[in-house]
């Protein structure tokens, strides 16, 4: 499908900035983290023309470099179809305002809100620890799902490259990987993907909320358009990476509408299964997306808040399995409903792709020890 097709599919709205939103920016502002000891509180101080002005200048990213201790996540969750994760970076540009990612900036005693977009942490020994975690005697192999939290392929990866590090580590080693992204720079890395999808060692998904640009570029202010993304599906199929595509998550009157466009559009592109989820509103997620939606969609906020309450048993949010990814009661099942008649009238499986990976062809690498690395340099002498 062609970026003109796409676009047809949608009315192509004219975007100005409302009151109280951030051009480029996901949320509005940086609200308090749960974990902070002080106390934040707007005032007015006499001085409403500077801080106006200062409030709408282009917010700097920061990108720290920092050493961890550990890269390996591992999880529980009947929910999730992985057990094993690994995220290069904390926090991430793209912004999405919907990111449950964003309460974790609060245990790094920073707000969930625009410092999540703009204070990136980079774990710059990413590779080196993963070599060092898959080399362990008694490491079992199984999918590794990269870029769950966070997106591996946000802005800053195009000069770190510690993505396509950690992907040359798992291409070496013969083990399965699955991905999910927003952007369009995971298709730089389509020769190691291909390799492994060859060996179905590789999985892709991407992330398409909606078609129309107008709500892309408000809700995920910094991520590949709805329409390049849409060509990514397509060139990463026709390299022969199995891709499917993520609807996440899917907003009451906001991308909902858009539901079974985006599924004919994921087909038409090569994608071979979808999915989808259900808006999630964790901790301060919550208070971040209503502010966005006031000030974004002022006419529909209390609409789209009743409905999320009508799926969640009246709360904001409900968190038990089985039920914080789909929603329950009348209108959810009327969502699983018209998702799975789309996805069968285009012939698109449903979620699942880790199936088709093989971790039978692993093979361990050798990382030497601290007394190897010792005794080979005394054996010099």
């Amino acid at each position: 499908m062609s970026d003109n097709q796409a676009k047809s599919r949608v009315g192509v709205m004219h975007f100005h900035a409302p009151e109280g939103a951030r051009k480029g920016r996901g949320a509005t502002g940086n609200i308090q983290g749960r974990y902070e000891i002080g106390q934040r509180e707007d005032f007015d101080d006499g001085w409403g023309d500077e801080v106006d002005a200062e409030s709408a200048a282009p917010l700097r990213t920061v990108v720290t470099e920092e050493l961890a201790k550990s890269i390996l996540s591992r999880n529980a969750s009947p929910d999730l179809p992985f057990n094993v994760s690994l995220n290069p970076y904390r926090g991430c540009e793209h912004g999405c305002i919907y990111c449950f990612a964003r309460p974790s900036h609060s245990y790094l005693g920073l707000s969930p809100g625009l410092d999540f977009e703009s204070r990136i942490f980079a774990k710059v020994n990413a590779p080196e620890l993963l070599m060092r975690e898959l080399a362990k005697p008694s490491y079992q192999p199984e999918p590794i799902a990269l870029g769950i939290n966070t997106d591996a392929y946000q802005p800053c990866e195009r000069e770190l490259q510690l993505t396509r590090r950690v992907l040359q580590v798992l291409h070496d080693c013969e083990h399965p990987v699955a991905l999910i992204t927003k952007s369009s720079l995971i298709e730089r890395d389509i020769d190691l993907l291909a390799a492994m999808a060859a060996k179905r060692q590789a999985v892709a998904a991407i992330t398409i909320t909606t078609l129309d640009p107008a709500i892309a570029r408000t809700l995920e202010p910094r991520a590949t358009t709805p329409v390049r993304r849409l060509r990514t599906v397509r060139t990463l199929a026709e390299a022969g990476i199995p891709v499917s595509v993520s609807i996440a998550p899917v907003i009451p009157f906001i991308t909902e509408p858009d539901l079974e466009r985006v599924i004919e559009a994921a087909a038409e592109a090569g994608a071979l299964r979808a999915g989808y989820i259900v808006l999630r509103l964790p901790w301060e997620v919550n208070p971040l997306f209503q502010d966005w939606l006031n000030a974004h969609f002022p006419e529909r906020a209390k609409r789209v808040m009743n409905r999320i309450r009508e799926m969640r048993g009246g709360a904001d949010y409900e968190a038990d399995f089985g039920k914080r990814m789909r929603g329950e009661g009348v209108w959810a099942d009327l969502l699983r409903q018209r998702f799975e008649k789309a996805v069968a009238r285009v012939g698109l499986g449903e979620r699942g792709s880790l199936g088709m990976l093989d971790a039978s062809r692993f093979k361990r690498p050798y990382v030497p020890s601290e007394k190897d690395r010792l005794s080979g340099q005394l054996g010099l002498f």
